[in-house]
C-alpha cells in the first residue's frame, strides 16, 4: 500500500525531467565609476544595475503542488522582498541575506492555479473523480487508468483533462495571478513582473519559455502547451497580444536538456529554419537563459575542448532517462556563433540573444545564494540529508546534482516594469550564476585605453559606442579592431575575483569558431605571451568547515581590450564572462552541517560568474536594417504587420 505523498510526488517526475539586487548598505552609498548616479535617488540616464528572479514556480504551479510545496505566490514575493518566510514544507524559517529588486512569478499555464483547488473541498473540483483518485492513498499508480497516470499522460501529451482547463478556470485563475504580482508591485522599490511559464515538453524534452509582459493588466488568459506544443504558435500568440496593446516577449530556458532542440536549425517540425522563422524568433525572443537549477547552458565540454571552465555546474543531460539529452544545438556559445551562419544566409539572425539567468526553483523562493540553499523541488529535497542522499529521489535524480539559483541583472533607468522590461528588451541583462557581481560591457572603434578609471566612463562610453546587447557601427576604415570597456565589482557577500575574459564567435568561410581571451587578471597575473598559459588564482576553501577566504583575488577588475584577430570582413559576436575565486558549493555546505564529506558526484568547490550579453559586429554588406541601434524589439511593428 502506497502512502499518499509518494504517490502525489510521482506526479512529478516527468515534469521535472522534462519539463537586482537593493544594493548592500556597503556600496548603496558609494560612488562608483561603474554605476554612477544611483545614490542620487532620481531616474538615472546613465543606468542602475537591478537583479532579480525571471524565473520562479509557487504551489500554483501543478508540479509544484504535487511534491508538496504550499509556498504561495505571496510568500515568493516576500522572499524576494528581504522578508522571512516559513518554508512550507519543513517549517524552517528562511530569509535572503542580499532582497532583489525584482521578482517575476512563471507558474506553469498548464492548469495554472488548479491542482490546490484539487485538494480544496470547498471547491466542485475537488468532487471530479480524478481529484479523488489523486488524494486516495490506496490508488495504484501502475493502473494506467489511475488518476495519477491519467495527469501524467496530460502532461506528456499536452492533451488536458477538459475539466480542469474550462475558459471560467483559466481566466479566473490568472485574474488571481495577476492580482498578486500587482499588489507586490512597488515603482521605484521592487518590481513584480506579469508573467508565466508555456512548457512545451515534446517526447519529454525541454523547450520551454517564459512569457512577460511589460503592463498592468497583462492579457486575458495565458498560452499553454495544451493550446501548442510548437514555438511557432507561441510567437503567433505574442504577436496577437502585442497588436492588442499588450507588449510582450519570450524566453528559452534550459537549452542544456533540450536534446538539441533549443538552439537547431530546424524547426520542431523537421523543416528547416527559413527568413521569416528567423525574424519571428529575433523579435519574440530577446532573451535566453544561461544557467537555473538544472544546470549551465552557456557551453559543453564537448563543445569547446579548449575552454577549461566549460564543465561549470554540467547538469547530466537527462542521464536517467531512456534518451539522455543530445549535447549539439542544446547551448548558448553555439547558437551564438550559429546565428551569424544563419543570418549570413537567412539576412535575419535567429539567435540574437541577451543573455539572463534564473532558478526555476519549485519550492517557492529564489535561492541564488550558495551558502542559503534549501533545494528546488518540495518535499523531494527540502533538507540536507534528502540532498545529499545517493540514491535518486521520486524524480529519478540524485538531490546533488541539482545547482543552486541564478540571478539575472538588469541595466536600467529606475526600478519600474516599464524601465525593467525595456532593459530587458533591449538586451542591456546580464546572468550570475548566483552571486551579485555587477557588470558593464561597452563596445566601440574609439575608446580610449584609459576610459574605464575615467571619472565619466559610463558617460563616455555611451556616447560614442553601445552597450552589452547592442550592435557595434560601421566599421571605420582602416580600424584595428573594435574596443570594448569592461568593468566588474565583486558582490560584497560572495568571493572576490580571479579574472575578466571576453568569449568570440565568429564565422569564416562558412565555419562557426570561437576563442577566449584573458583580458584582465587578478593579483598581478600575467597571460604567458607563447603558450596563453594562466595561472591559478588559487583555492583557500576548507572544504570540511565550508568555508573561505577573501585574501586571494581582487574585489573589482577592468579593462579596455582590443580585438588582436579581427577581420572586418567576418561578422563576429562577442560576450564577457567573469570569473570569481573557488567558493564552497551549496552541497558542501550542506556536508559541513551534517559532518560528512560532500557528495563525489559534483565539485566541493565551485568558481561562480556572470555572464554579459553579446555585442555584435555585422560587416556593412551584411548589416540589417536595425544595426547599430540595439533596439531590434522595437521594430516589430515595422516588420511584423
Amino acid at each position: 500500500m502506497k502512502s499518499k505523498p509518494i504517490l502525489i510526488s510521482r506526479l512529478i517526475t516527468l515534469c521535472i525531467l522534462s519539463l537586482a539586487l537593493v544594493a548592500p548598505a556597503a556600496l548603496a552609498e558609494t560612488k562608483s565609476i561603474g554605476e554612477p548616479g544611483r545614490s542620487a535617488g532620481k531616474k538615472n540616464p546613465l543606468k542602475n544595475v537591478y537583479f532579480g528572479e525571471q524565473h520562479l514556480h509557487s504551489e500554483a504551479s501543478a508540479d509544484a503542488y504535487t511534491i508538496g510545496t504550499r509556498q504561495k505566490p505571496e510568500d515568493a514575493y516576500r522572499y524576494g522582498m528581504g522578508e522571512t518566510i516559513t518554508l512550507s514544507t519543513t517549517g524552517e524559517k528562511i530569509k535572503k541575506s542580499t532582497p532583489y529588486d525584482f521578482v517575476a512569478l512563471t507558474d506553469h499555464a498548464e492548469y495554472l492555479g488548479v491542482f490546490p483547488q484539487l485538494a480544496d473541498p470547498k471547491n466542485p473540483l475537488s468532487k471530479t473523480d480524478v481529484a479523488k483518485g489523486l488524494m486516495n492513498p490506496n490508488a495504484d499508480p501502475k493502473d494506467p487508468k489511475s488518476a495519477i497516470n491519467v495527469v501524467l499522460k496530460s502532461f506528456k501529451t499536452s492533451i488536458p483533462i477538459k475539466s480542469f482547463v474550462t475558459s471560467d478556470i483559466l481566466t479566473s485563475n490568472w485574474s488571481k495571478h495577476v492580482e498578486n504580482a500587482n499588489k507586490y508591485n512597488k515603482p521605484g522599490k521592487f518590481t513584480t513582473l506579469i508573467a508565466f511559464e508555456w512548457t512545451s515538453i515534446p517526447n519529454s524534452q525541454n523547450m520551454h519559455r517564459n512569457v512577460f509582459f511589460r503592463g498592468d493588466t497583462g492579457p486575458k488568459a495565458p498560452f499553454s502547451a495544451f493550446d501548442s506544443i510548437y514555438p511557432e504558435d507561441l510567437w503567433t500568440y505574442l504577436e496577437v497580444q502585442h497588436s492588442l496593446g499588450n507588449d510582450c516577449f519570450a524566453i528559452p530556458h534550459n537549452g542544456n536538456v533540450s536534446n538539441g532542440l533549443m538552439y537547431a536549425p530546424t524547426t520542431m517540425r523537421g523543416e528547416a529554419i527559413d527568413e521569416r522563422y528567423a525574424l519571428r524568433r529575433q523579435l519574440n525572443e530577446p532573451l535566453t537563459e544561461m544557467i537555473q537549477t538544472k544546470g549551465a547552458s552557456e557551453t559543453h565540454p564537448l563543445l569547446s575542448p579548449s575552454d577549461e571552465f566549460a564543465s561549470f555546474e554540467m547538469f547530466p543531460n537527462m542521464i536517467n532517462t531512456p534518451t539522455p539529452s543530445k549535447v549539439r544545438y542544446g547551448y548558448v556559445r553555439q547558437a551564438l556563433t550559429d546565428g551569424l551562419l544563419h543570418e549570413e544566409k537567412l539576412g535575419t539572425n535567429p539567435f540574437k540573444f541577451g543573455i539572463v539567468s534564473g532558478a526555476d526553483v519549485h519550492s517557492g523562493y529564489s535561492g541564488n545564494e550558495e551558502s542559503n540553499w534549501h533545494g528546488a523541488h518540495g518535499k523531494l529535497d527540502d533538507t540536507p540529508k534528502k540532498r545529499l542522499d545517493p540514491k535518486p529521489n521520486a524524480s529519478g535524480e540524485e538531490g546533488y546534482i541539482v545547482g543552486s539559483a541564478g540571478a539575472t541583472a538588469v541595466w536600467a533607468e529606475e526600478n519600474t516594469r516599464a524601465a525593467i522590461f525595456d532593459a530587458m528588451k533591449r538586451r542591456e541583462t546580464y546572468g550570475t550564476s548566483g552571486p551579485l557581481i555587477r557588470l558593464r560591457f561597452f563596445g566601440g572603434w574609439n575608446y580610449a585605453d584609459d576610459l574605464v578609471s575615467r571619472a565619466d566612463f559610463v558617460k563616455d562610453a555611451y556616447a560614442s559606442g553601445v552597450p552589452m546587447g547592442g550592435d557595434l557601427a560601421a566599421a571605420p576604415k582602416d580600424t584595428k579592431g573594435p574596443k570594448f570597456a569592461i568593468w566588474a565589482l565583486k558582490d560584497p557577500e560572495s568571493g572576490n575575483l580571479d579574472r575578466i575574459q571576453v568569449i568570440k564567435g565568429w564565422v569564416d568561410m562558412g565555419i562557426p569558431q570561437e576563442k577566449i581571451y584573458d583580458v584582465s587578471l587578478s593579483d598581478g597575473r600575467k597571460v604567458d605571451p607563447v603558450t596563453g598559459y594562466v595561472k591559478p588564482v588559487g583555492n583557500t576553501v576548507n572544504i570540511k568547515k565550508a568555508t573561505y577566504t577573501n585574501d586571494i583575488g581582487d574585489s573589482q577588475l577592468s579593462a579596455v581590450w582590443q580585438d588582436p584577430d579581427f577581420n572586418p570582413k567576418l561578422p563576429a559576436v562577442y560576450y564577457v564572462r567573469v570569473l570569481e575565486i573557488p567558493t564552497p558549493r551549496w552541497s558542501t555546505y550542506d556536508a559541513a552541517k551534517l559532518s560528512v564529506d560532500p557528495p563525489k558526484g559534483v565539485p566541493a568547490t565551485i568558481q561562480e560568474r556572470a555572464w554579459s550579453s553579446p555585442i555584435w559586429y555585422t560587416p556593412v554588406k551584411k548589416k540589417s536594417e536595425h544595426e547599430g541601434t540595439g533596439e531590434g524589439g522595437h521594430l516589430f511593428e515595422k516588420k511584423m504587420h
